[in-house]
């Protein structure tokens, strides 16, 4: 049903051109700027070839039985390894489902080790995080285009206040800064937001174009209770999400079980397309999608170098240091204005506030270095003449015409087919 997301060969030697320009100009051109910044240390660490390489990645969260690993398991028509389903919370790990020729299950510490994976830099998380995390390798053809994370159910209630060893909403910011679709599961059944489900939802905060929101087992209820299930739903995100624009939600029932209720298949036929189109353009815009994010990469290292280098040259030569290294971090706001307005720097480009000063406490303000203009200059190049031309060498009109004919063809018609094959059982229950 999914072989649609088998990318043509010309694509794909159009994407590996792409992909291998931008590691040259990474390291050749940006990464000089973040080490003599220590950008690593307060943002995102070094980028390495993986990253580059890694194919579109799907991260799925949601509180517990919400349908996580069902949907998983549905996208593939499989089971995959350290697949575990039930109404209480089951899955208590982070698993990366990939793609290999034999099926296995690599464990979290021999993984963050592994050079030809992107998980490198989440060693950081400890051996309490580590333990917790696994890839499960699938030889399904799904997975030789993407890649699909599944995530712990976020908890309710006093199981909420118990403590998981780890940075769970750190793990989740790192993933959400690499994955390519960030989809957000909700229960027809359970819409309430816990305290952890609404820091989670909020660590994924300046990643909104990646977010796709799903109404789960929506074939539970019947279309009355929907529409008010529906209407509950966007009240809730809007308290949450904190964003004028509505947001776009899918409804349906992501399993292979019967239709509890008919009356809704046909609008839960066109959502499951629209979704699974949403979800077939990650191949063919993944050099995009690299490409936009060494971009926002570039201008946040921009940004670190003025705020770093203004805080360099607020410190005295030789006393007081520590006490205006206070004051300093304590009137960060006004270190920010400045930036903005010598420079021409929005304010939207700058790191939040709060997180800065937390890590800036840790620092030593004496090691950081003053502005050094060819550093800014060469960044400033890569971004109007290389980033320009390897966004010429994308051909996305030629690639929509590649993959379109298969969302109206054959594939449709297997979609429809596979929810006439789920009878309706209402009458039979």
């Amino acid at each position: 049903m999914f072989s649609w997301l088998k990318r043509e060969t010309k694509t794909e030697e159009v994407v590996e051109n792409v992909l291998g320009e931008l590691k040259k100009i990474y390291r050749s051109k940006l990464l000089p700027l973040e080490e003599h910044y220590n950008f690593h240390d307060f943002h995102s660490p070094k980028l390495e070839d993986s990253d580059f390489d890694a194919k579109p990645m799907i991260l799925l969260v949601g509180q517990y039985s919400t349908g996580k690993t069902t949907f998983i398991r549905y996208l593939l028509e499989r089971d995959f390894p350290g697949i575990r389903i039930g109404p209480e919370p089951t899955t208590d790990r982070f698993i990366a489902v990939m793609y290999d020729d034999k099926e296995g299950m690599i464990p979290g510490n021999a993984l963050v080790v592994d050079p030809k994976k992107q998980f490198r830099p989440l060693e950081k998380y400890g051996n309490a995080f580590l333990n917790r995390f696994q890839c499960s390798h699938v030889p399904s053809p799904v997975l030789r285009a993407i890649s699909i994370v599944d995530t712990p159910g976020i908890l309710s209630g006093e199981k909420q206040r118990v403590d998981r060893g780890y940075d769970f909403t750190g793990v989740l910011e790192w993933f959400a800064e690499r994955v390519d679709r960030i989809i957000l599961l909700f229960d027809a059944h359970k819409l309430d937001i816990s305290d952890e489900f609404r820091r989670s939802i909020e660590a994924l905060r300046g990643h909104d174009d990646k977010i796709r929101i799903v109404l789960n087992k929506a074939d539970m209820i019947d279309h009355q209770q929907l529409m008010r299930v529906y209407g509950a739903l966007m009240w809730s995100l809007g308290k949450v999400l904190q964003t004028p624009e509505v947001a776009r939600v899918y409804i349906g029932s992501f399993w292979d079980q019967p239709l509890r209720y008919d009356v809704n298949r046909r609008l839960f036929e066109d959502e499951e397309q629209d979704l699974f189109r949403d979800l077939q353009s990650l191949p063919r815009n993944a050099a995009l999608r690299k490409l936009n994010d060494l971009i926002k990469r570039a201008r946040l290292a921009k940004v670190h170098a003025y705020l770093i280098s203004e805080l360099r040259k607020e410190m005295p030569q030789i006393f007081g240091k520590d006490s205006k290294k206070k004051e300093l971090i304590k009137n960060l706001g006004t270190i920010y204005d400045r930036v903005c307005r010598e420079h021409q720097v929005s304010i939207g480009d700058l790191p939040d506030i709060k997180k800065m000063q937390e890590v800036l406490a840790n620092q030593d303000f004496t090691k950081f270095h003053s502005l050094k203009m060819p550093l800014i200059e060469v960044v400033d190049r890569m971004l109007a003449v290389d980033i320009a031309r390897l966004m010429s060498m994308i051909p996305q009109e030629e690639m929509q015409l590649v993959s379109e004919p298969l969302v109206k063809g054959w594939y449709f018609q297997s979609l429809i087919h596979k929810f006439q094959k789920r009878s309706v059982v209402t009458q039979s229950t």
